[in-house]
């Protein structure tokens, strides 16, 4: 089983990573996080999950081992697969998801493109007891109504620097200055960004 794989990255497109670590090439479906900062550093660690099926060998990477166990339990799901986790996870930061699992909000969780609602229920139903340990943060439900990105572009930068542990509000403002400084792709706003808010 590989569990982690840190390299070099040779390729990366629609949220694919190919990693080289002692020589290998490695294809990893990677979370909106994993694939944001391994995309901008060029090199980094990732968790990984070896998906195993009869036909194929998968490889699934995660930024952290909070990411990588909420991956898990989403698996745990019938219904739920790998390709269907990942992109759960990345449709939002994983404290948010946290707490719309908590909270039953099925309306917020089937919001995520291609995710059933029926789907969604049996996800809140078998892990809104199992996830007490990823530490919901206070106010993550008013956070909502702050006033949002004024674009879809400006929503996935917030979206990935939240996915990095910053904070709604600083990656909001990160990113506004990031567009003042010229930035008009995703890649050049989380660049100028994560230079900004650190």
């Amino acid at each position: 089983m590989i569990g982690y794989l840190n390299g070099n990255v040779i390729s990366q497109n629609n949220g694919v990573i190919i990693l080289e670590t002692g020589g290998v090439g490695f294809e990893v479906t990677c979370s909106a996080s994993a694939f944001t900062v391994l995309s901008l550093e060029k090199k980094g660690g990732i968790y990984t999950y070896m998906h195993v099926k009869e036909d194929a060998i998968s490889l699934y990477g995660f930024i952290s081992q909070e990411e990588k166990s909420m991956f898990l339990k989403l698996i745990s799901v019938s219904g739920v697969g790998p390709k269907m986790g990942i992109l759960i996870l990345s449709a939002m930061p994983l404290k948010d998801l946290a707490y719309i699992i908590a909270s039953s909000d099925v309306k917020g969780l089937s919001a995520v493109k291609g995710l059933g609602k029926k789907t969604a229920e049996r996800i809140i139903l078998e892990l809104r007891e199992n996830i007490s340990s990823l530490d919901l943060p206070e106010g993550t439900k008013s956070s909502k109504k702050q006033s949002e990105p004024t674009s879809p572009l400006d929503e996935d930068g917030v979206i990935a620097l939240m996915s990095l542990g910053f904070s709604r509000q600083d990656s909001k403002k990160a990113v506004e200055e990031a567009k003042l400084r010229g930035a008009d792709t995703i890649e050049s706003i989380i660049t100028i960004a994560l230079q900004t808010i650190k």
